[in-house]
């Protein structure tokens, strides 16, 4: 009897170890490459496993939002680690939210979709104290690059 009960607790625990283990494969994700992009949050998303924050992708020329030849914004998603994770590091709803503008390094998804894995530190853009706008990098740079920016998850961009 004892020895079908140690079995039993095994095979217990290996159904409940599993599934933890097998959460989630980064696989998904082109780790040979890294983009770094800079846009305007539209959407943080709080979640136990992995926070997101999704935005819409700046133009080349940082003066305005990048749209596709249809017309339609640009839009991506950077995927993090779980809310409270991330919220130790200061990336919370109230930091990154809706109309921040920040730059952030990231491992895009293998299929081509606009959505990756944060890599490193997110560069917030300052704000403006006098217009209480954002500050925007130069044509072709990111937010780390504009002075009185802040980094969050991390001590270097």
């Amino acid at each position: 009897m004892k020895e079908q009960a140690t079995k039993v607790f095994a095979l217990g625990t290996a159904l409940l170890v599993m599934p933890a283990l097998a959460h989630h494969s980064f696989a998904m994700y082109d780790q040979t490459k890294t983009e770094t992009l800079t846009g305007v949050v539209r959407q943080f998303v709080a979640q136990a496993n992995h926070a997101e924050i999704h935005f819409i992708l700046l133009a080349p020329d940082r003066k305005s939002l990048a749209k596709t030849p249809d017309g339609k914004y640009v839009e991506w998603g950077v995927e993090m680690a779980g809310a409270a994770a991330v919220a130790q590091q200061g990336i919370t709803a109230a930091t990154f939210g809706v109309g921040t503008v920040f730059s952030v390094k990231l491992n895009p998804l293998r299929d081509g979709s606009n959505f990756g894995s944060r890599v490193g530190a997110i560069a917030k853009c300052p704000m403006d104290a006098a217009t209480k706008k954002p500050i925007m990098p130069a044509a072709g740079k990111n937010c780390d690059s504009v002075a009185g920016n802040t980094l969050s998850g991390g001590t270097t961009f």
